[in-house]
């Protein structure tokens, strides 16, 4: 089954009465929030409403809060990406 990953991105301040209710319909309070939604009809109308409010993607599964957070963590560990005592060392052996 497929959903719809919504995430809010610009505030509904100062837009009109309707497109908030749409907004507080489909779950989305605060900005940078993600919800899922299943994909049907009436879900992908209520999206067109907000289409300049939000950022849309399908994803095949619904993930949680905590697993979003745990898919944006980097891996363990840490990588050089330059080291001034390897190039001073390279150069004097040269």
């Amino acid at each position: 089954m497929s959903f719809f990953k919504v995430t809010l991105i610009r505030s509904s301040i100062g837009m009109p009465q309707k497109k908030v209710g749409v907004l507080k319909a489909l779950g989305l309070r605060k900005r940078m929030r993600t919800v899922f939604h299943k994909i049907t009809p009436a879900t992908a109308g209520q999206l067109m409403k907000v289409k300049e409010l939000i950022a849309l993607s399908t994803t095949d599964q619904k993930m949680t809060r905590r697993e979003m957070h745990e898919k944006r963590q980097p891996p363990p560990g840490f990588v050089v990406e330059k080291s001034k005592f390897l190039r001073s060392e390279e150069s004097s052996s040269s």
